[in-house]
């Protein structure tokens, strides 16, 4: 069972698209990079599920590269601890992050959070 299987949302949560597999030709005009596209690419060793890409375009959530510096330590230190799913606040945005896979699994702003109930995590951080 996936961690967005096991999380419980007001809303569905849909399961994550695969991505393209590298090196295969994409057709024309259907890659569509964006600043905060690029700024997510850098990140290592952290990765952002496409379902969590999505929740951050449709919610206008964007992060510093500072704010994504703080998000890999935070994912680091929860492993260090033996996490394996957590809830990571940064600024405004709630972060769902499965720290075994390092993916960021979904994404909420301040307004999806009000009234939820996070369930399945182990551990929270608060950046």
């Amino acid at each position: 069972m996936s961690t967005i299987d096991k999380l419980y949302f007001p809303n569905p949560v849909q399961p994550s698209v695969r991505s393209p597999q590298p090196g295969k030709a994409q057709p024309a005009g259907t890659e569509k990079a964006t600043p905060f596209a690029k700024v997510l690419e850098k990140t290592q060793g952290l990765t952002f599920s496409q379902h969590a890409q999505d929740r951050l375009r449709s919610r206008n959530i964007s992060f510093s590269p500072e704010q994504l510096q703080q998000l890999e330590g935070a994912v680091a230190s929860v492993a260090q601890k033996g996490g394996k799913d957590s809830l990571v606040m940064v600024g405004d945005a709630a972060l769902v992050v499965s720290v075994k896979n390092r993916t960021v699994v979904t994404a909420l702003d301040r307004q999806q959070m009000m009234g939820n109930v996070f369930t399945n995590i182990d551990s929270a951080v608060i950046i």
